[in-house]
């Protein structure tokens, strides 16, 4: 029974032949073979194998591997990550930044949370500004 596995384990591995392992991939790469590979319809475990066999260590986890092919499946498309929900983005522009040096200036005894107060923009905003100024 041992001689029969082998053999089976012979013939699939020399069926999946591929060129010498990559060096190096983005993330956003490997993203591409899975929505290629699904496309096809390669189980995730099957992309996961071949991707470990071409990628080495350095390839994605099964389980990103299964959430990728979920997220293709359902006709999500772009394989760059998304911001995390509720997470702020920080719009910093030349113009708060002058603001905020023009009234330090005016006042250099002036809290961080006034200064977001008076120009309406978050207390890390205005901190950030503050802290970068130099």
């Amino acid at each position: 029974m041992a001689i029969r596995c082998m053999n089976a384990t012979r013939r699939r591995s020399s069926s999946v032949k591929m060129a010498a392992p990559l060096a190096t991939c983005t993330k956003e790469e490997e993203r591409y073979v899975i929505r290629f590979l699904s496309g096809e319809g390669a189980k995730p475990v099957e992309i996961h194998h071949r991707m470990k066999v071409q990628y080495g260590d350095a390839c994605l986890s099964l389980q990103q591997v299964y959430e990728w092919t979920r997220k293709f499946m359902n006709g999500i498309s772009s394989v760059t990550d998304f911001p995390p929900p509720g997470q702020a983005h920080r719009v910093v522009t030349p113009e708060a930044i002058a603001a905020v040096e023009a009234i330090v200036k005016e006042n250099r005894r002036i809290t961080v949370n006034e200064i977001a107060a008076h120009l309406d923009m978050s207390h890390g905003s205005a901190h950030h500004i503050v802290r970068d100024k130099k």
